[in-house]
């Protein structure tokens, strides 16, 4: 099953202190025993590596650490799905007419690979953004 993961699901399963990684770590986990076809977007692994290097946790996490979790547990597993300019060209038109604004664009962003990679699934914990911008059955969204 065809299955893209949010960067909040990442984040939570990275951070042993985060209040949801019991809930994320298994779905990482899963997707590195290769129990379904895992995707990211090239946006997520971007994000991703922005949250681990500036989140507020003792030890702070630096950059070569966070490359390092990034690497092994989501690069050599994931297929990384980009978009094309005209993809995001389209996207900011449309997000324009729905009236979104501010950093939902970003989940529309992981959203539209979700669409260009015909993903079966999308992993959040931002069910209430994805439900606004997936264009998909709602029933794709899933929160560990």
């Amino acid at each position: 099953m065809r299955t893209l993961f949010d960067t909040s699901v990442l984040v939570a399963a990275f951070i042993e202190g985060h209040p949801k990684h019991e809930r994320a770590l298994p779905w990482v986990s899963k997707a590195k025993a290769q129990e379904f076809e895992c995707m990211v977007s090239s946006h997520t692994l971007a994000e991703l590596y922005a949250v681990l290097t500036t989140l507020p946790v003792t030890p702070r996490l630096s950059p070569s650490v966070s490359w390092r979790l990034i690497h092994e547990n989501i690069e050599s597993v994931a297929k990384t799905v980009s978009l094309s300019p005209s993809d995001y060209k389209a996207l900011i038109k449309r997000a324009s007419e729905l009236g979104l604004t501010g950093g939902i664009i970003y989940d529309a962003l992981i959203a539209k690979v979700a669409e260009k990679s015909k993903v079966e699934r999308i992993v959040t914990f931002n069910l209430k953004h994805f439900r606004r911008v997936w264009e998909g059955k709602k029933e794709a969204l899933v929160e560990p």
